[in-house]
């Protein structure tokens, strides 16, 4: 209770101290209000969907751990979902695979997914005053067991993959004019091979053909944005990727859609804040997958690292906040899963409160005039500022609990909800 009774006094000093360097800590409280988080579905259960006849997990994807009490129902990820926005500050959104529809317990294949599969998320959603979006699932699927989905080589197997896409921009668009708020609907493929190809560009073309076919359609952008993302490597496909980085970079570019960049998709040395501002240049929008890549990993909860802070920075000092959709990727099951996501999304959150208190625009002035000594000395005395009074008071006025008080939460909706699960 005394840090709470003190967090106002805190502020003001914070407000003080920032409005000496030109910087308004109450207009990067009202713009961190309005920055939306997609929270991802995955998380909540390791990836596994609510198929009635689920295939294992596969598409490089290996979720590991066995922490209890992940979720094995739409109701109950529902719930655990609804926990871990409750204690993160602002309104943000959720993010589901089309794997994750209520199917009544008949088997519906891929390219069947409809809409009314999602009739029941649409209305959680509603509830909560909350956005929806959306991605095909490529992957844990017999016709994906080649490690080839829309670049496949047989036609009936790639022309199957396609249908899925169309149909889940569908779902996206049908999500997002219900809400009133338009669905990302995001295309990630695991298509790649193990060993060294003979023909890398027999794929490349065939998926571009597909990707052409999948957004023949044109939806109406107040309800479905589309998006294209790339990756590195995955595990089974370490020496070649179809989708690589460049290729959705040209593509996403020529179809002027959203390129999803992934923040654990790139080479351990690249640094994927710098990209930001390159592809802004040429596509309209861009989703970012916040993650932790850690050696051949591409997804641990997003900690706060200077590669975040660096993403952060980026996006505000370009002004590319309205033009940038925000969304998490990550599942470990070797931690509680509520807590993933709350540690998650508040380290990004906080990382924006940061690069919003930065006195950037004096940074730019040293820089046009050439003096980049007082622009690196303030850029370091800027890390050391009383920013985490101003984040303090961000989450006091949200009304969820400061510091490491939501722990105590997540602790107890282990006791009671979570630990019943067998």
């Amino acid at each position: 209770m005394a840090r709470k009774t003190n967090l106002p006094q805190a502020y003001r000093l914070a407000r003080e101290r920032y409005a000496a360097l030109g910087v308004d800590t109450e207009k990067t409280l009202r713009t961190l209000a309005r920055v939306p988080l997609s929270l991802h579905c995955w998380q909540g259960d390791d990836v596994g969907g609510f198929e009635p006849a689920a295939a294992e997990l596969s598409g490089g994807l290996v979720a590991t751990g066995n922490y209890p009490g992940k979720a094995r129902t739409p109701a109950e990820l529902r719930a655990d979902a609804a926990r871990a926005l409750a204690l993160i500050p602002g309104k943000h959104r959720f993010n589901l695979h089309a794997s994750y529809g209520e199917f009544g317990g008949r088997r519906v294949d891929r390219n069947e997914v409809a809409p009314e599969h999602f009739k029941g998320w649409i209305a959680w959603a509603r509830s909560l005053g909350i956005g929806l979006d959306f991605n095909p699932t490529c992957f844990s699927h017999p016709k994906a067991a080649s490690g080839f989905t829309l670049s496949h080589a047989d036609k009936a197997i790639r022309r199957f993959w396609i249908e899925h896409c169309q149909a889940s921009r569908e779902i996206g668009a049908t999500m997002g004019k219900a809400l009133g708020t338009p669905a990302v609907t995001n295309v990630w493929i695991p298509d790649g091979m193990k060993d060294t190809p003979a023909d890398r560009r027999g794929p490349r073309e065939r998926l571009a053909e597909a990707l052409d076919t999948v957004f023949a359609r044109k939806l109406n952008p107040k309800n479905n944005l589309d998006a294209v993302e790339g990756k590195l490597f995955g595990i089974g496909a370490e020496s070649y990727t179809v989708g690589m980085h460049e290729f959705y970079l040209g593509y996403a570019t020529r179809r002027q859609i959203l390129l999803c960049l992934d923040a654990g998709h790139y080479h351990p040395t690249e640094n994927m804040a710098d990209k930001i501002s390159s592809v802004l240049c040429f596509v309209p929008e861009i989703l970012l997958h916040v993650s932790r890549g850690v050696r051949w990993d591409s997804d641990h909860v997003v900690t706060l690292t200077d590669e975040l802070l660096g993403i952060a920075q980026e996006l505000v000092r370009g002004d590319y906040l309205g033009r940038t959709h925000l969304g998490l990727d990550f599942f470990d099951a070797s931690i509680n899963r509520v807590a993933a996501w709350v540690i998650g999304a508040r380290n990004l959150l906080r990382a924006l409160c940061f690069a919003m208190l930065e006195p950037y625009p004096r940074y730019r002035e040293l820089e046009r005039d050439g003096d980049y000594t007082s622009r690196l000395a303030l850029m370091e005395e800027a890390k050391t500022l009383p920013w985490t009074a101003v984040w303090d008071y961000h989450c006091l006025r949200q009304d969820v609990p400061v510091g490491e008080a939501w722990l105590a939460d997540v602790k107890r909706y282990e006791r009671e909800v979570l630990s019943r699960r067998q």
